[in-house]
């Protein structure tokens, strides 16, 4: 019976991260790279908020993952069960094991049910969805822009929610669309938010905060869902003061993220990283093994997850993979992400900022945290292009 199969860098994980990472590895001329991934679908996510604003729809964020899979990249259509680091070894779920010189854990995030009861039972409801799941993104659409009267509610959990100011796209833009079709003031729009802030950039909070406020949204900060009750259509929440209960008529929620729970089973999460891939946050190489590297969704970076956020995480652990094996100097990754907003239907603005809140901007000028009808439309029809044809393939330095 012969050992495990070699491959010189293995990515677990085909979504954004594993695939542009992937991508430029082959780039910068490392010939054996192979990705493991289980789905036959590759979604562009950050899609998935405008298809719940009614402003796109799932074909706009679809592509077959043999599509998108780099040109000499070897696939496994497999399922990770577990990780032995100190070996570099992969096992999947068929039974077969890989080993890599190098080991990528960037599998992405997933819901974490659990953490909120009764939350997945309100989903199967008419009057709850969320557009963080690609079966319910379009119900989001239908179940808000056909209320006419009522209560709104929409909760943001802080716990590990990947670009979790996204959230607020279908807020802003369902309550424009309820202004524009005459509604608005016969719906009661509550915003549950379990941050200190709507986004960790303190010129972009205020911009929302100013957004919610034209809209007549009801804030609530620093409180937590706790659980649903779909049959009473009650949100059981506590903050500041204490418990409470909310009544809905439709209910929006982002719910919290957990990573896959073989990674914290592989050993590759610490006490402080919460089943996340603990890794140096500024090299993204494990904090105990030299040959694992995270990024994404699914490792401690200690900023707020987003997809931007990659941009810059993978060309550094492209980087770093190689400077490892030859001792020269490692890069740093500053923190860096961004949270694009809807202030309403027609404008957006971009809050990018480091792991302490500091402004980050990719151009000094123009000011992008100023919401802009061009922001919008670069969001929501650009930046797909760039993703499937630029990022995809690799050109990110």
């Amino acid at each position: 019976m012969g050992g495990p199969t070699h491959h010189d860098v293995l990515v677990i994980g085909g979504g954004n991260a594993g695939i542009s990472l992937a991508a430029k590895l082959r780039r910068d001329g490392c010939r054996d790279v192979a990705v493991v991934d289980p789905r036959d679908t590759h979604h562009y996510r950050p899609l998935l908020s405008y298809v719940a604003s009614g402003m796109a729809t799932l074909d706009d964020l679809r592509r077959p993952e043999r599509d998108v899979v780099p040109v000499g990249v070897r696939w496994y259509r497999d399922e990770v069960t577990g990780v032995d680091p100190q070996a570099s070894h992969v096992r999947l779920a068929s039974g077969q094991v890989l080993h890599g010189t190098d080991v990528v854990v960037c599998p992405g995030s997933q819901v974490d049910w659990d953490a909120v009861p009764g939350a997945e039972a309100a989903m199967a409801t008419p009057a709850a969805a969320t557009s963080y799941l690609p079966e319910l993104a379009a119900k989001t659409w239908t179940m808000l822009s056909s209320l006419t009267s009522g209560t709104a509610v929409f909760a943001v959990c802080d716990r590990h929610v990947p670009c979790s100011p996204v959230a607020l796209k279908p807020l802003l833009t369902l309550a424009d669309h309820w202004r524009r079709t005459g509604v608005l003031d016969a719906i009661d729009i509550r915003l549950v938010h379990e941050g200190d802030a709507l986004v960790g950039q303190e010129r972009a909070d205020r911009e929302l905060r100013a957004a919610a406020r034209r809209f007549g949204v009801d804030v609530r900060m620093r409180t937590r869902v706790e659980s649903v009750d779909p049959q009473r259509r009650v949100v059981r929440v506590w903050g500041p003061d204490g418990p409470d209960e909310v009544h809905y008529d439709a209910f929006y929620l982002a719910p919290p993220h957990r990573a896959p729970a073989w990674i914290a089973g592989s050993g590759l999460a610490t006490a402080a990283s919460d089943g996340f891939v603990a890794v140096d946050p500024y090299t993204l190489q494990h904090v105990e093994h030299p040959t694992v590297w995270g990024l994404g969704d699914a490792a401690d970076v200690q900023t707020p997850p987003s997809g931007g956020a990659l941009r810059k995480q993978v060309p550094v652990v492209a980087h770093n993979i190689a400077a490892r094996r030859t001792g020269a100097p490692m890069r740093r990754y500053r923190g860096y992400t961004v949270a694009p907003v809807t202030t309403d239907r027609r404008r957006l603005l971009l809050g990018e900022f480091d792991r302490d809140g500091t402004p980050d901007p990719t151009f000094r000028f123009p000011d992008l945290v100023r919401p802009r009808r061009s922001l919008l439309a670069f969001d929501r029809y650009l930046e797909p292009a760039v993703y499937w044809h630029r990022l995809l393939k690799g050109k990110v330095s």
